[in-house]
């Protein structure tokens, strides 16, 4: 059931971990959830109802990729990113922050916002908090994210500090331009690397906003697992309860299992998506590369037990055929595979917490990645 503003029910916990609805006009988001990425309006190698009918809720739209091609003011007059895209139910965007530091040819930061060179055609662009929620306004996005600065780690307190400090004064601007949008949110992103006292303070700042959800950002940017897992339990007290936590462009599903069991209750990444046009499938035995060659002869599917035709019907000596003659087939059922098995890991992870046993279901979890199978070993998750 729908509602016509955004809500967010915790419905049962588990430790820190936590089980609950996102509800909101366009439908209903379970979480834990993981948000499939439509950078440029779609989810590569996938049809909608495909990702739909996996048990995707949301997916997520890029504010970067789309502002460039093929503009927001075009999808706004051709409907909004909704209609374009045929998505129907909720879509997050994030603000473009992350790809304008990590794709822009040249860009220039100051506090007005960034200033950047395209990737595609080398043109100059001004992206401020307030033209990053107008342009996700325009997209129609049902969940907007504030525009942040993003740093790779490893990196100085100072460089940490002053990104950080930065973003805070762009949430502010962000809620100003938002306004009051009934039925959609935005979320303000916790910064400041890998030190905790900055974590910490830009997570208690943000919550003085009072904003419908609160992202970490800044993670998964080349810093090993142990330091994105204790920058997670450093956070986590000084977010919201009430509110949802995002982590943002993770993961791996031992990434994903790890932040559950901390608290978090969404996340993306293009992981799944990327490694089934590259090859690399994800299973609950683990992970494969169909690329390699002893699976030239293998009759076996990817994964019998699992209900995705991609996993259950095709044998991965076709796959593997597929792969190695760079066939657009082989990335579609690859790619569904994954999206599939990542949907389902989410599902478990629900019902583990409702039941109350999460630690002994990623136990079991994990088990099966490292036994992998009896018959030629996957790699681990």
């Amino acid at each position: 059931m729908t509602t016509d503003q955004f809500t967010f029910t915790v419905n049962k916990t588990d430790g820190t971990a936590r089980t609950g609805e996102i509800r909101m006009p366009r439908g209903v988001i379970r979480t834990p959830a993981f948000m499939p990425v439509g950078t440029a309006g779609t989810v590569k190698a996938m049809y909608p109802d495909q990702v739909k009918a996996l048990g995707a809720d949301v997916v997520l739209g890029n504010t970067y990729h789309l502002m460039l091609r093929p503009t927001a003011e075009r999808v706004a007059k051709l409907g909004g990113l909704h209609k374009f895209m045929n998505w129907p139910y909720p879509i997050l965007t994030d603000s473009g922050g992350f790809q304008v530091m990590s794709l822009a040819a040249l860009r220039k930061i100051d506090e007005t916002g960034v200033t950047f060179q395209s990737h595609i055609d080398g043109s100059t662009h001004v992206m401020t908090p307030e033209r990053s929620i107008e342009i996700q306004g325009l997209l129609g996005s049902d969940i907007q994210m504030q525009l942040d600065e993003c740093v790779r780690l490893p990196c100085s307190d100072e460089v940490a500090e002053k990104a950080m400090r930065l973003s805070l004064r762009w949430a502010e601007r962000c809620k100003i331009a938002f306004g009051d949008q009934p039925g959609r949110a935005m979320f303000g992103i916790v910064q400041g690397g890998a030190v905790e006292r900055l974590r910490i303070e830009s997570a208690r700042e943000l919550a003085t906003l009072d904003l419908k959800g609160y992202a970490i950002g800044g993670l998964a940017v080349g810093e090993p697992q142990d330091v994105m897992l204790r920058m997670i339990e450093t956070v986590e007290p000084h977010m919201p309860s009430e509110k949802p936590r995002y982590l943002m462009g993770v993961g791996t599903p031992d990434d994903i299992v790890e932040a559950v069991r901390r608290g978090v209750d969404m996340f993306d990444c293009v992981m799944p998506t990327r490694a089934g046009r590259h090859g690399q499938v994800f299973t609950r035995h683990g992970r494969m590369n169909l690329r390699n060659a002893k699976f030239a002869e293998d009759t076996r599917p990817l994964d019998a037990e699992s209900k995705c035709p991609a996993s259950n019907t095709y044998s991965r000596a076709y796959l593997h055929h597929l792969v190695r003659a760079n066939e657009i087939l082989g990335m579609m059922l690859l790619t569904w595979n994954n999206l599939a098995y990542y949907q389902d890991l989410m599902a478990g992870l629900r019902k583990a917490i409702a039941e109350g046993r999460l630690g002994d279901h990623i136990a079991e979890v994990k088990e099966g990645w490292a036994r992998g199978e009896r018959e030629g070993k996957a790699e681990t998750a």
